[in-house]
């Protein structure tokens, strides 16, 4: 009888006896992770509870994750727990389901589509430079929350959300806050309990449940007829926008989307299409403020381009040097800072031996900080994005959205709101961080900024 084949496990820390290295993971994420690649190397094997975690940060071995072996990998357990929030959304669906939804959705971020978005974009980003005066401190976080949630309310789902805005931030802070807790181990098994921390989440779920199922009704009662409340837009004719595009569809049997299954799609692009996009927004604005040449430069590029005009669609492929301060704003601060998937069956990757339920973790928050590819790497440095340069590195050593079959689908509509929502607004203004302390990362579902990101308004005449 031959011997059971063995395998030996790439090099990591031991961890606790039952939990692992979930103590360590949970205190500090990013930081924990970016410690075992400085440790270890490019594939770190450890235990999260009973569960084998492997981190691969070679970009290599994250195209194997994400695009060769893809189909043999599913969300992990931190997207299955996100289902109390989003539901069975674009997000976290898998297999036939993800495939149809993401089919449905596809459509409103075609090209022409896209441009029609831009007229919005500059629209709402006018409004907010607008809104603002000289010599204020204001609060980016929620200032670009405001602005992104107007964008995405607009454009994919035809409604107006100014008016839900503070409400909705709010609420979102909260959800995001309080879903540390919904990942403690065990904590499937608490759900049915009335705890203080699921009290709070779903208080703050029910906020963002009203904001949705009103647009859902606006829309619904303006085909039917039955005429909106005198705030709403005027919305989109039904399929020239995502949330028309989903009420036109029909099942075999000639029914639609039920009010819950569009609830759940639209929740996850309400979060997906306006709390990222604000993040990187906002760390944008802070890096631009600790770099004063960096701004110089922008500022330089946005008056020769625009010549006053208000930035449109036309004017994206000659703004090549924002296109590159937010390239790099989005390798030092990935709003997405860690893929997680679970293998369904053995594979191997690297010449690495990973069991089936294994965790594998591909982190940009880790790999886009790996001076093989980035030398200096904590320097902001938008020159990185110049073609040569950004030719000469291997393709997955920079995925701020992802990749393969599940790629952000709304990577060019969120790509196209930074570069307008920038350019606009810094044809008005410079800002200015109201001290010189660095902010720290919170790295949660997003990478949001550990405090309040505070910036002074300073007036700038439009050339």
């Amino acid at each position: 009888m031959s011997a059971p084949v063995t395998h030996r496990f790439p090099p990591g820390p031991r961890g606790l006896p039952l939990v692992g290295v979930v103590p360590l993971f949970r205190r500090d994420p990013a930081g924990f992770l970016q410690g075992l690649a400085r440790e270890y190397g490019d594939v770190v094997h450890f235990l999260l509870m009973r569960r084998h975690a492997f981190l691969f940060t070679h970009p290599d071995h994250v195209r194997e994750i994400l695009v060769n072996q893809q189909a043999n990998f599913t969300k992990s357990r931190i997207l299955q727990r996100s289902k109390l929030l989003l539901g069975e959304g674009l997000l976290t669906s898998e297999g036939e389901a993800h495939l149809r939804q993401r089919r449905m959705a596809q459509p409103a971020f075609y090209r022409e589509r896209l441009q029609s978005y831009s007229e919005i974009m500059s629209s709402y980003a006018l409004r907010t430079r607008e809104r603002w005066q000289p010599g204020t401190t204001l609060d980016m976080q929620s200032e670009m929350m405001r602005l992104t949630l107007s964008i995405v309310a607009r454009a994919l789902f035809g409604a107006d959300a100014e008016g839900d805005a503070a409400d909705v931030g709010r609420a979102m802070t909260e959800v995001i806050e309080l879903f540390r807790f919904m990942m403690l181990p065990f904590s499937e098994h608490l759900d049915r309990y009335p705890l203080p921390h699921r009290r709070r989440f779903d208080r703050a779920k029910a906020v963002l449940d009203r904001a949705v199922y009103r647009i859902i009704a606006e829309r619904r009662g303006a085909l039917a007829g039955r005429g909106r409340p005198a705030h709403a837009w005027t919305p989109a004719p039904q399929g020239t926008d995502l949330l028309g595009t989903l009420l036109a569809m029909r099942d075999d049997d000639g029914s639609g989307m039920t009010d819950q299954q569009l609830r759940d799609e639209i929740m996850t692009l309400f979060i997906a299409g306006h709390e990222t996009t604000a993040i990187a927004l906002t760390w944008t604005w802070y890096l631009l403020s600790r770099n004063p040449e960096c701004e110089r430069r922008l500022h330089e590029e946005i008056d020769s381009v625009l010549r006053g005009r208000t930035p449109c669609f036309d004017d994206l492929p000659n703004l090549r040097y924002t296109d590159m301060v937010i390239s790099e704003s989005l390798r030092l601060y990935p709003p997405a800072w860690s893929v997680t998937r679970m293998a369904k069956d053995d594979c191997e990757i690297g010449g690495v031996h990973v069991p089936s339920g294994s965790v594998c973790i591909a982190c940009q928050w880790v790999t886009h900080r790996d001076e093989r590819f980035f030398p200096d790497p904590e320097r902001f440095d938008p020159e990185r994005w110049l073609p040569e340069a950004r030719e000469s590195r291997p393709r997955f050593s920079y995925f701020p959205f992802g990749g393969g079959a599940r790629v952000c689908i709304g990577e060019r509509f969120a790509w196209m709101e930074m570069m307008l929502a920038i350019a606009a607004i810094a044809q008005r203004w410079r800002l200015r961080q109201d001290d010189a302390r660095t902010i720290d990362v919170m790295p949660m579902l997003t990478l949001r900024p550990k405090e309040t990101v505070s910036m002074i308004t300073e007036k700038r005449e439009i050339v």
